[in-house]
């Protein structure tokens, strides 16, 4: 089909600017618009001054969310908070990819007692599809992009779901600082990040119920935050019921361009998955406890977000799976 318009709601946020850099060198997408509040009316260049350099794809001045939002493209994608995208009516035509998490559960509830808010419209959690291609293509028009924590966990263990006992699987998690989003916390401050690693939100983490409704199970599960500004890396211990575990990871990714099952005594390492939408899966055998042990590194913004929503466009429009993702190179 011709190129399909793309609008990006919030483009000044993290997800929203990695967003608009994958769009930008997308050969099927087309960029119509972009939202941000606080810069609205302003060039470009107001994001980031490397923008509209040497000839390239153009961005346009900034304009509201409202205003972006409806714009009628054929790609809108949603880079807001969780609770300010749960009050989005989606717009009459076109697809929307939501990179909040304000619509990946069917049960109203969890947003009460995970996210802090009522969710506005209840009612139409049901029109929204999960998208994690790895899990299963997109269907609709309403896509959920799943969580980096998420992801990653999911990467390393949906293909193991039947195969482990539940009760033994525990996930220790760490990820670079630009998770938060671009908003100033006591934790985002440099002096409490450098030098540091810390365990925030122990056993009240909001992917936990996110990894446990795709699973089928709950895990326990800890996230840290690193002194690093991107990548995210999942440790996950499980137990087998007897089948190989490697061999189920390596089959179920054999045919994968994102993902890559690591040879035998290869560690995945955030350094190479930092700045790309790959995910690098290491598999080991704990000679003591007999567990075995999954790793899977990816970069929060890369296919924990921006990359992911892009990858669940690329499906629903037909295009090649990796048209305008980070793949290639060799990065130092």
């Amino acid at each position: 089909m011709q190129m399909a318009s793309v609008s990006i709601v919030g483009g000044s946020g993290y997800t929203g600017q990695e967003t608009l850099d994958r769009v930008l060198g997308h050969p099927e997408l087309q960029l119509h618009a972009v939202g941000s509040d606080s810069l609205a009316g302003c060039d470009a260049t107001a994001l980031d001054p490397r923008l509209n350099r040497n000839g390239g794809r153009r961005v346009p001045r900034f304009i509201t969310n409202d205003a972006a939002l409806a714009c009628g493209a054929d790609v809108t994608f949603l880079c807001l908070p969780h609770e300010q995208a749960a009050a989005i009516e989606p717009p009459a035509r076109g697809v929307v990819v939501d990179l909040s998490g304000a619509h990946r559960f069917l049960d109203p509830v969890v947003y009460e007692d995970w996210y802090g808010f009522a969710h506005p419209r209840p009612a139409e959690l049901s029109r929204w599809c999960y998208g994690l291609p790895e899990l299963g293509a997109p269907t609709g028009d309403l896509v959920a992009n799943p969580g980096c924590y998420a992801t990653a966990t999911l990467l390393a263990l949906w293909p193991l779901r039947e195969d482990v006992d539940p009760d033994s699987v525990v996930v220790d998690a760490k990820s670079g600082m630009t998770g938060a989003g671009r908003s100033l916390t006591p934790n985002a401050h440099a002096g409490f990040v450098l030098e540091n690693v810390s365990p925030y939100n122990v056993g009240e983490h909001r992917h936990a119920p996110e990894i446990a409704s795709r699973l089928g199970f709950p895990v326990a599960f800890v996230p840290h935050l690193l002194p690093v500004r991107r990548g995210l890396i999942a440790t996950c211990y499980v137990r087998s019921t007897g089948v190989d575990l490697r061999e189920l990871l390596v089959d179920s990714y054999a045919e994968s361009h994102l993902v890559t099952v690591l040879p035998e005594g290869t560690v995945p390492e955030l350094a190479r998955v930092q700045h790309t939408d790959g995910a690098e899966i290491g598999v080991f055998d704990d000679r003591l406890t007999g567990r075995t042990v999954v790793i899977c590194a990816i970069d929060n913004l890369g296919k924990g977000a921006a990359g992911q929503a892009v990858q669940n466009v690329n499906a629903l429009f037909g295009f090649p799976e990796t048209a305008g993702l980070r793949l290639s190179g060799v990065l130092v």
